[in-house]
Order: C-alpha cells, then sequence, then structure tokens
C-alpha cells in the first residue's frame, strides 16, 4: 500500500471518529451517558474480575453437610462459614477481618488508584452489566440517543419495556440473592412461592430491588461522582508514585487531526489526533487528559480505546497508559513499591490482622465451657466433715445439632463430683447452664483455695468434643 493510500485510509478513520465526537462531553446529571463499548485488553480483565460477583448469585445454593456452605443466621446469631460456626464470642475476629480489607484498599489505592471502582465495585459492575443489555438491546451510542429522542411510538415502548423488565428481573435476583445469604437460599424460595416470607426479608428484597434499579439503571456515574465518599478520599492516598491511567502529554501534545496526504516526517503535532475516543468509552465521561479527576474510575477501558486509535493511524500504543506521573514527568522509572514506607506499615498492619484471625480461626472449639464460683457462701460444712463448693458451668455449644455432654473434674484428693454420671444436653448454638457440686473431704485441703479442672466432653457420633476450664476450690483457712 501506497503512503497516500495509507493516509487516506487513517483520514477516513479519523473523518469517522471527529462525527460522533461533539456528543462526548463530562456529564453533571443533564443527560445519560451512552459509553461506546470496545473490545480489547482491559475490557477482558473488567470481565475477569466482574465475574467474581457470580459468587454473590450462586454462593448461596453451595451445601456443605446438611446445610448452606455460607450463612449469616442473625436471628439465632450464628455465622456458619463451611465447617465452622462462628457466635457473638467470637466477632472480635471480625474486626480484624474488616480491618484487613480496608487497609487492603488502601494498598491497592496507594499502588494502582481506584482499582477497586474500576475492576470490583458493585455499583461500577453492575452498571456495566445494564449498559451491556442496553447496547444489545438498543444499539450503538448514536442509535440510543435517537432512540431517546424518538417520538412514543409501538417501536419504542417495545424496545424500552424489555430493557426495564430485564433491568428489573436482575435486580430482583440481586435483592433475592443478598437475603438469601442470611436466610437460607432453598428456604427462601419456598417461603416465596408460598407467601411466607417475613415482613423484614420482603422489605430488604424491596430495598436491594429499588436500590440496584435506580442506581445501576439510572443514576451510574452519577452515584460515583455524588453519593460515594471514595472518590473524594482518594485524593489523599495517592500520590506521584501510584501507578495510574495516564495521558502521556510528551508524546500527545500539542494536539491535531491528521491532516490529508500528510507524511509522517512532515507532522507539526504529537500523536494525540483529538479523536476523543477515550472521553467516549469512559462510563463517567471524563477526558483522560485533563489529568486525574474524581470521577476518573480507573476502569482502564481509555487506554483499550487509545491503543486502537493509534493502530488504526499508524502511531505506537501507550499513548495513554498504566503509569504514574513521577515517572511520566522524569521520564525515569518509578521508585519501586518496596521502597514506600506506608507501604510496609500497612503491610505490617495486615500481617498483624491476618495473624490474628488465623489464631482466632484455629482457636474455635465447637464446645466452650466456662465456669463461675457461687460467692454465696463460697463453702458449706457438710454434715460428713467434707467442703462443698457450687460451680454454675455454662457450656456454649457452637455446633447445628444438640450434643450429649458429660463432665467431670480434677483437683484436690479425694474430690467427688456430684451426680458427675448426669449427662447434660448442650442445646445447638446456646448457651447451656448447669449447677454443679464438688465435695473434697477437708483433711484433703492443704491450702484455702486448691486448682480445680472442669472438664466437657461431647460426642457428636463422629467425633469427640472436649473442653477444659482452671477454677479453684476453697475450703476454710488453715
Amino acid at each position: 500500500m501506497s503512503e497516500q493510500q495509507s493516509s487516506r485510509g487513517q483520514q477516513s478513520v479519523v473523518d469517522d471518529l471527529y462525527a460522533e465526537s461533539h456528543h462526548w462531553h463530562l456529564n453533571t446529571g443533564e443527560e445519560t451517558i451512552h459509553a461506546k463499548r470496545i473490545g480489547g485488553k482491559w475490557r477482558k480483565i473488567r470481565w475477569a474480575t466482574a465475574s467474581f460477583w457470580l459468587l454473590f448469585f450462586f454462593g448461596p445454593y453451595l451445601q456443605w453437610g446438611d446445610r448452606q456452605a455460607i450463612l449469616f443466621d442473625i436471628p439465632n446469631r450464628q455465622f456458619h462459614i463451611l465447617g465452622m460456626t462462628i457466635l457473638p464470642q467470637d466477632f472480635w475476629m471480625l474486626s480484624l477481618t474488616l480491618l484487613f480489607f480496608a487497609l487492603l484498599l488502601a494498598v491497592a489505592t496507594a499502588m494502582a488508584g481506584r482499582v477497586f471502582c474500576g475492576f470490583f465495585c458493585f455499583q461500577t459492575v453492575w452498571t456495566d452489566v445494564f449498559t451491556w443489555l442496553e447496547n444489545i438491546l438498543e444499539g450503538a451510542p448514536p442509535k440510543r440517543r435517537k432512540l431517546d429522542k424518538a417520538p412514543l411510538d409501538f417501536n419504542k415502548i417495545r424496545i424500552k419495556l424489555t430493557k426495564h423488565l430485564v433491568w428489573l428481573l436482575i435486580s430482583v435476583m440481586t435483592g433475592i440473592s443478598f437475603v438469601a445469604w442470611f436466610y437460607g437460599a432453598f428456604e427462601l424460595w419456598a417461603d416465596l412461592f408460598s407467601l411466607q416470607v417475613g415482613t423484614v426479608a420482603l422489605a430488604t428484597i424491596g430495598l436491594f430491588t429499588a436500590g440496584t434499579y435506580v442506581l445501576a439503571g439510572y443514576m451510574r456515574e452519577q452515584a460515583c461522582f455524588w453519593l460515594c465518599p471514595y472518590a473524594r478520599i482518594q485524593g489523599v492516598m495517592i500520590d506521584k508514585t501510584t501507578v495510574v491511567p495516564t495521558y502521556d502529554f510528551h508524546r500527545g501534545e500539542p494536539r491535531g487531526r491528521i491532516k490529508k496526504g500528510e507524511k509522517a516526517s512532515e507532522r507539526t503535532t504529537g500523536d494525540c489526533i483529538d479523536c476523543k475516543q477515550c472521553i467516549a468509552v469512559c462510563p463517567t465521561g471524563v477526558d483522560i487528559r485533563h489529568g486525574q479527576q474524581e470521577g476518573c474510575i480507573m476502569c482502564a477501558l481509555c487506554i483499550d480505546a487509545c491503543d486502537e486509535v493509534m493502530d488504526k493511524v499508524g502511531r505506537p500504543k501507550g499513548l495513554i497508559r498504566y503509569e504514574s506521573y513521577e515517572a511520566l514527568e522524569t521520564q525515569q522509572k518509578p521508585k519501586p513499591i518496596w521502597l514506600r514506607p506506608r507501604v510496609w506499615v500497612y503491610t505490617g498492619i495486615m500481617t498483624a490482622a491476618l495473624i490474628g484471625i488465623a489464631l482466632g480461626l484455629n482457636s474455635l472449639d465447637a464446645l466452650e465451657l466456662k465456669v463461675i464460683h457461687a460467692r454465696q457462701p463460697l463453702f458449706v460444712l457438710q454434715s460428713d466433715g467434707s467442703i462443698q463448693n457450687k460451680y454454675t458451668l455454662k457450656i456454649l455449644n457452637k455446633m447445628t445439632e444438640d450434643v450429649p455432654v458429660t463432665v467431670s473434674a480434677t483437683g484436690p484428693e479425694g474430690l467427688l463430683l456430684v451426680d458427675a454420671d448426669q449427662e447434660i444436653t448442650a442445646r445447638n448454638g446456646k448457651v447451656t447452664a448447669r449447677t454443679v457440686f464438688v465435695r473434697v473431704p477437708r483433711e484433703n485441703l492443704v491450702q484455702e483455695n486448691s486448682p480445680l479442672v472442669f472438664r466437657i466432653e461431647g460426642n457428636t457420633g463422629n467425633d469427640v468434643l472436649t473442653s477444659e476450664r482452671k477454677s479453684v476450690f476453697i475450703g476454710p483457712s488453715r
């Protein structure tokens, strides 16, 4: 192909791009942004990360034994996670988990900006799915704009009604899926079909349905602009070493259209041909060439768009790329991550939180025992001369089934646990209290306070569960 033919082809591409460019500008809510959808490396990565949310829809249907694999049973104050049951006494681990993920977000932001917003945020993902369906049903952005302005007729009603019904279906399924994590998926569907679902569950489904439908279908990028606090605090979490989608102004400026018949050696402008494709694909409508802005969710779709244009006009890719402003301004490699102090601070706290969570999970017992010594009286002198102490045993059963439990005790010589052969039924997910009496011959007490250990043993049929608790046996002063 001759240079003149190549120039004509490039000019044709640029003319097509400019034909739509007047539609693309920063929108503050006065009209709907119809972002152009294109393929590319970052689009594929976004679909891959968005697929994580499939777990949100299908996770409640996964079973572990005879119950839901993950069930947050708030009425009974129990969190069932695979084979573990976490009760309110273990909720300190929830604080460490929240701390870990909060710092993980801070680390990700310090290193790569708002990658959570661009690739994982439920608002971003749901909006992307809604606009993808809109693109399928209504067509590309020019067709959607034309349809919006067209008079109301049967065809417009048909298309719009279909779109909104699909949106509403996704919104309803979102609400049901959320409640299923707390209700039980199969029980929820059974109660929905039999019209026996509770008011709280039904109201929650309704709120999530309305929220999803409005936020993802109508507000879209405006939720990121006005409702999300993360957009406003990111400014203190990133610096010049943070790697973010960046416009290379060294290469791009001054901007200018490709002139018909212009040779590469005759170019007096930068690589940016001012086609505004980076704005056309942006879901929030920002112009990345103006630098980092509050509306940029760093989804990297502008990189795909710019690379595609650079291919078409015969210029190198990477005019818009993931880069730090430090590297862009100095034209040098950025400072390595391991030389950034706050990354080490974040990592240290995250590691401590993970260690705490691991230790907590490792120390979880299916049965827990607490022992309370009676204060009034501290001891009782029996008719046979022995000393008796009274204790209240509190047995916490974290299992999903009742467990028969036997109690034993070890301590001073001659210790007798009254009614030791009597079995206790520890109720599932609850604390079962039992009063027990311990007697010791007075002559065997060599001190006022003697160490005593209570032990419980539960048999589930498949496993033997045990727990111990130290206490004291109190006798008269010597």
